[in-house]
């Protein structure tokens, strides 16, 4: 008799010192490498330049994925453009590496009218078609029975499309990740689970919301094969990721990926993580910073040096620099624009509180 409540093991290919072993398989080739390492540079230095600008009263809000950067990139890697991505809270990422613009993207956050979502919806909750992205939604776990239908309706008409559904570990204490686990399997379809297990449920910790050993082992109450993955090892999480991606494709039907990782920043810019964890805690986890670790890596194997490693930075900060400052100064979307894109043919109530609004003067002083 099998035992269901035994933790997978965890797999990993870079030690925490950036070492491989010599028989270690690597799933991206020399190039990818490199690119791999300048994606997750450039989410990191962006998500330091939000942070400051929520700080400075400059945007709204800002969810950090500090410590979270290996996840988006190597989803993003192994997928193809046609994949759909349902993001969870710190996987927007996912949409800059398949190419979505940085304005685009920071004209989203700061709200101007280059946002395509005309400033509907909170910072940070990115979304396009152009890269096959869906917003992602405060109310956790609800993104997930949506990934599902899109993968059965994909698997219905033919479509070797797979979703990638996000979560965080605290997605799995909510009913929709029940219902979405048990119809994927149920249906077949192509939908990869990819559970950030960030040792945090907002304040939460992880044993404090589950009593289950890990979120791997909660597949097996629902038929889906699951893996746990050290998910500050990138070159671990595109192995696995691309692994379970292309038995999804092949009709294997759904996964459950674990990565375990720390969330090193805050939950958001309005939470104090020193009320619920200590500074040993945080300190050991930094010791595994996925940046470092894969720089370490490369630096061993000589793919970068001092110099290279500063072009790079310049590159990104550069980068960062400019777009904020040409987006930031832009305007706000046109008022009018509320009520595009709500119905197909503008229904008449609509079109009278449309022409009410306009019959007031966008400024007055005073507000």
């Amino acid at each position: 008799m099998t035992d269901d409540t035994t933790t997978p093991p965890l797999f990993q290919i870079l030690s925490p010192e950036g070492r491989v072993a010599p028989d270690s398989p690597l799933p991206l080739e020399a190039e990818q490498l490199e690119r791999a390492y300048r994606e997750m540079l450039l989410l990191r230095r962006l998500d330091e330049r939000l942070t400051a600008l929520q700080r400075q009263g400059r945007i709204g809000a800002h969810l950090s994925t500090l410590g979270q950067e290996v996840v988006p990139v190597a989803a993003a890697l192994v997928t193809r453009q046609t994949d759909w991505v349902f993001p969870a809270f710190r996987e927007t990422g996912v949409s800059l590496v398949r190419g979505f613009p940085l304005w685009r993207y920071l004209a989203q956050v700061f709200g101007t009218r280059d946002d395509i979502q005309c400033g509907r919806q909170m910072p940070g909750h990115q979304s396009s078609r152009g890269v096959n992205q869906v917003a992602w939604s405060s109310c956790v776990g609800t993104q997930l029975p949506h990934a599902v239908g899109a993968a059965w309706a994909a698997r219905r008409r033919g479509d070797d499309m797979v979703s990638l559904a996000f979560l965080g570990d605290g997605a799995t204490s909510s009913g929709d990740f029940h219902a979405a686990l048990n119809f994927a399997a149920v249906l077949g379809a192509p939908c990869v689970f990819v559970c950030q297990n960030n040792q945090y449920a907002v304040s939460t910790a992880f044993d404090r919301q589950t009593a289950a050993g890990s979120i791997a082992i909660k597949g097996r109450a629902y038929a889906v094969p699951a893996e746990r993955v050290d998910g500050n090892d990138v070159l671990a999480v595109c192995q696995v990721l691309e692994a379970t991606v292309k038995a999804c494709r092949k009709g294997g039907g759904p996964y459950l990926v674990e990565a375990v990782t720390y969330r090193l920043g805050a939950h958001s810019t309005s939470d104090d993580p020193t009320r619920y964890r200590s500074a040993a805690e945080v300190a050991e986890w930094t010791r595994l910073d996925p940046l470092t670790r894969f720089e370490s890596y490369l630096r061993r194997c000589g793919r970068v040096d001092d110099g290279r490693l500063a072009e790079w930075e310049g590159w990104v900060k550069q980068t960062i620099d400019e777009v904020v400052s040409a987006v930031e100064v832009q305007p706000r979307p046109d008022r009018r624009t509320l009520f595009d894109d709500v119905f197909a043919r503008l229904p008449w109530h609509l079109a009278e509180q449309r022409a009410e609004l306009l019959g007031v003067p966008a400024h007055r002083p005073g507000g």
